[in-house]
């Protein structure tokens, strides 16, 4: 067994949408390689596309968040407790399968592809916002986080006089510089979507939280379960709007392609997906003594899922470190597999598909208002982006 290596997380500064270099070398030379952790834990990092897939698919393999080791989190921080109730992320079935039987009848492909004129009509507005205030701006506060944000308060069912509100809290979670302030903010978050429980359960409306109200879901299960699809729903897409953009400037080929044709976001959407990989690490646990690919994986050792690299890995994707939005980047890993693939995919699809080619078509012009170096980068978060993205058109 070789020497064990320490997590790679630092991006090469040429090209900030690339994955670690490191982790490509692991790919080609160690798919699964000894990992060690900053807490002492000895665990395993896997970098290829079929390994991930198949950790993700093998229900030997645990998401309890107690179980798990972080490759990032420093010495003496302690084990993380279990996941909130509601949060079936961080479950197994059989606890797992009864939150995501309730919940996937309410993110089908069908229903979210009914919310496609909807997005179109937010996408609108923000736009005309845009043009009305002039550049230069912050196309993520601009554009990038109130889409998702709008989206899923009407999903959820937030009154529309508590939405000022709840979009505050919502970006005070995510622009939280520690783990302490964003528990705070999301606290905030969870304590007002009971509140909002408790009045569906009163007056049910047309949305995700008043259907629930009709499942055998406790008061506090709900309120876990609308925190979770805020939290799930609302950063990634936001990111993934803002990345997206950055991504396809630096890419002008690309860009113009997707203005030209309308037709080819739906390629474009998951292309990106794969290409940025924002949710770019999973983590599970042994639940006994599991064999991969050679390796004995001991009960109870933590196994890290570099999707990034996976994402990127040439025995998967031709060519995959350029981004082509015409490749079928079908089967990547942007969403997860198996069990815990993201619930809210297809919401995240349909806001993609119209917020990017939308913004595209109603400025021709747009372009960075700085250099792409001195973009700030979301480095130190398990969903990777920027902080801020200045634009001008």
């Amino acid at each position: 067994m070789s020497e064990s290596v320490a997590f790679p997380h630092e991006r090469p500064a040429r090209c900030p949408f690339d994955p670690p270099e490191e982790l490509a070398s692991l790919r080609e030379r160690q798919p699964i390689a000894r990992l060690a952790f900053a807490d002492g834990h000895q665990g395993w990092l896997v970098t290829s596309h079929s390994l991930v897939r198949e950790v993700l698919a093998d229900p030997r393999f645990t998401s309890r968040y107690e179980l798990l080791h972080h490759p990032l989190v420093p010495a003496g921080s302690g084990p993380m407790p279990p996941a909130p109730i509601g949060d079936l992320s961080g479950l197994d079935a059989p606890e797992h399968t009864r939150y995501r039987k309730l919940l996937t009848g309410q993110f089908t492909v069908r229903r979210m592809r009914q919310l496609t004129g909807r997005v179109e009509e937010v996408t609108a507005e923000h736009l005309d916002a845009m043009q009305r205030q002039g550049p230069p701006l912050d196309l993520l506060k601009a554009y990038a986080q109130p889409i998702p944000a709008i989206m899923i308060c009407e999903v959820l069912g937030v009154p529309y006089a508590d939405r000022d509100t709840f979009r505050r809290q919502a970006a005070d979670s995510i622009a939280a510089s520690s783990p302490q302030d964003q528990f705070t903010a999301f606290a905030a978050l969870g304590e007002y979507i009971g509140d909002l429980v408790l009045a569906k359960r009163a007056d049910p409306t047309d949305d995700v939280l008043s259907d629930l109200t009709g499942t055998d879901l406790s008061d506090e299960e709900l309120a876990g379960v609308g925190t979770l699809l805020l939290g799930a729903g609302l950063d990634t897409t936001a990111n993934m709007i803002a990345l997206g953009t950055f991504a396809l400037l630096q890419h002008p080929g690309q860009l113009t392609a997707l203005r030209e044709d309308p037709g080819l976001a739906d390629k474009a959407v998951e292309e990106l997906l794969r290409y940025l990989t924002i949710a770019h690490t999973g983590i599970r646990a042994a639940l006994r003594d599991v064999e991969l690919n050679g390796h004995l994986i001991r009960e109870g050792e933590t196994v890290v899922l570099a999707a990034n690299a996976a994402n990127r890995d040439p025995a998967r994707f031709p060519d995959p470190d350029t981004l082509d939005l015409n490749r079928q980047a079908t089967g990547h890993l942007a969403f997860a597999h198996g069990i815990h693939q993201c619930l809210g995919q297809q919401l995240a699809r349909v806001e993609l598909r119209v917020a990017l080619p939308a913004l595209l078509t109603r400025f021709p012009g747009l372009r960075l208002a700085v250099t792409p170096e001195e973009v700030p980068m979301r480095t130190n978060s398990n969903v990777y982006g920027v902080r801020e993205l200045p634009v001008t058109f």
